[in-house]
């Protein structure tokens, strides 16, 4: 008999959700846990491998409680991930070499700055589609190679062994057997050719990686392995799905077609475009990266992406503490009837897509006697919104297609007002789904195919419900003071 349940672990920048839903897409059981953040220094960014790995057997183990049944029910688990995080482990003790570097650390900028001084961002640019930045993982495990004395000791020994986050998990869930990536994420490191799907030896010369580090890239839809000594979890469970978090909410979304697309709103937010079988090369900053590769068809997307939306919420409630839980932004936000002239530009980690500056700094504007911390949360909601703005732009251009309709998931698309804003600024629809948690549902998608739990994307996209839609309200002049007042202030920052 085929076990009635998939297992999806999204683990993420700040915590591992475990969803596990049946076959019409109920969500049985959702269960999340936080894990510590390290900033050993200003702009540097580190977890701890073995936190996330206990962390996340312990997420699995109380969400199969939750929803009553044990892992013998379990069809397959599909894996989906943080994306640029960096992991060196020892391939003998199954230990890490160092703490794993965070997709939003910034120590690799002056790496960055003296590559692209030797002239070496075009090349890497058209190999990768991606731009130069300490964002991906390339420079991360350069730097780590360099830095770490543990991991220079077992390249040596060649018992080193590199993976993204999703190749770790993988790793621990199968007892060593299987050291594997999926396309998307290997899409991110900066190491893999756009075209090939394959590591390419001129970039692991650029960045000095021994290529017997690396995980071997597989499709985002097959079993790669079956979990061996797992707490909680009988052996013989197929992995079966992988991708990159924001690859695997596009799918979770079923933006199957070329010209659609979604964002997501999480620590970060992250806008991703379907433009089919081939990859377009952005002329604006938008990244190319793999979408999804299902049997031996792949297809492309664009991508724009912003360090900060949901943390910047975060940032008002623990930096500030001007709310006690996220979730009061919104009722402080609409407690104003706009931002008194208030703008915020939320580059609290440098500017992302499609300015790519890591030196750049959040700014807050236009404060006054008046300005009250309701004024400040509305323009952070907004900040967050006007951000998307400057990638759809980009991206219509980039893809000469105009969006209709734009799908949202991900903690903060929960926000009523910020969806509306978003729709008002965007001019254009703003869809959002019952399940939020597309990301997990993504990566659950992927193993179900594998598996044949699910037979078809078709039957995928039968499954999924909207639950409302935001229309655009705002008149066309209003909008367009906003973001003329918004370009004005991000140019400060950016300049």
């Amino acid at each position: 008999k085929m076990s009635d349940y998939i297992l999806s672990i999204d683990q993420g920048t700040t915590g591992t959700t475990v969803l596990i839903i049946d076959k019409k897409v109920n969500v049985l059981a959702k269960v999340n846990n936080e894990f510590p953040q390290y900033f050993p220094k200003p702009g540097w960014v580190e977890h701890n491998p073995e936190e996330i790995w206990d962390g996340t057997v312990k997420t699995i183990n109380e969400a199969l409680k939750k929803a009553g049944i044990n892992g013998k029910d379990i069809a397959a688990i599909g894996i989906t991930n943080q994306r640029e995080t960096t992991v060196l482990w020892d391939k003998v003790s199954g230990k890490s070499a160092h703490h794993a570097i965070v997709w939003q650390d910034r120590r690799t900028a002056d790496y960055c700055t003296r590559l692209k001084k030797r002239g070496l961002e075009s090349k890497i640019k058209k190999k990768t589609g991606l731009v130069l930045d300490p964002y991906f993982s390339g420079t991360k495990i350069n730097w780590i190679l360099k830095n770490s004395s543990r991991a220079k000791q077992l390249a040596k020994k060649k018992q080193l062994a590199f993976g993204t986050i999703d190749s770790f998990l993988t790793w621990k869930l199968t007892a060593g057997k299987a050291h594997v990536t999926d396309a998307t994420n290997a899409s991110r490191t900066l190491l893999m050719n756009l075209k090939t799907l394959k590591w390419d030896k001129s970039l692991l010369k650029t960045f000095q990686v021994p290529a017997h580090i690396l995980p071997e890239i597989r499709s985002c839809s097959e079993v790669y392995g079956k979990t061996k000594n797992v707490d909680g979890l009988p052996d013989g469970i197929p992995v079966a799905g992988m991708a990159g978090d924001q690859q695997a909410a596009l799918f979770g979304q079923a933006c199957f077609a070329a010209g659609e697309a979604k964002c997501t709103y999480g620590t970060g937010s992250f806008l991703l475009m379907n433009v089919g079988k081939k990859p377009i090369h952005s002329k604006s900053g938008l990244l190319s990266t793999v979408a999804w590769k299902v049997g031996k068809s792949v297809n492309y997307a664009l991508e724009g992406s912003v360090f900060i939306a949901g943390a910047a919420v975060q940032w008002l409630r623990d930096e500030l503490q001007l709310v006690e839980l996220s979730s009061d932004v919104e009722a402080l936000a609409a407690s104003v009837k706009d931002n008194g002239g208030v703008q915020f530009v939320p580059a609290l980690a440098g500017l992302g897509a499609p300015y790519w500056n890591p030196h750049a700094r959040g700014m807050i504007s236009g404060l006054t006697r008046g300005t009250t911390k309701a004024h400040i949360a509305r323009a952070t909601l907004e900040g967050i919104a006007l951000s998307q703005y400057d990638i759809l732009k980009t991206m219509e251009k980039d893809s000469r297609k105009r969006l209709k309709k734009l799908k949202v998931d991900g903690g903060a698309c929960a926000n009523n007002l910020l969806m509306q804003f978003q729709a008002d600024v965007l001019n254009c629809q703003i869809a959002r789904p019952k399940i939020i948690e597309t990301t997990a549902l993504g990566s659950a998608f992927l193993a179900g195919l594998a598996v044949k739990f699910w037979k078809s994307q078709k039957d995928i996209t039968r499954t999924l419900k909207m639950e409302k839609t935001f229309k655009p309200k705002m008149k066309p002049m209003a909008r367009t003071s906003y973001l003329k007042t918004w370009q004005q202030a991000v140019g400060k920052v950016n300049s």
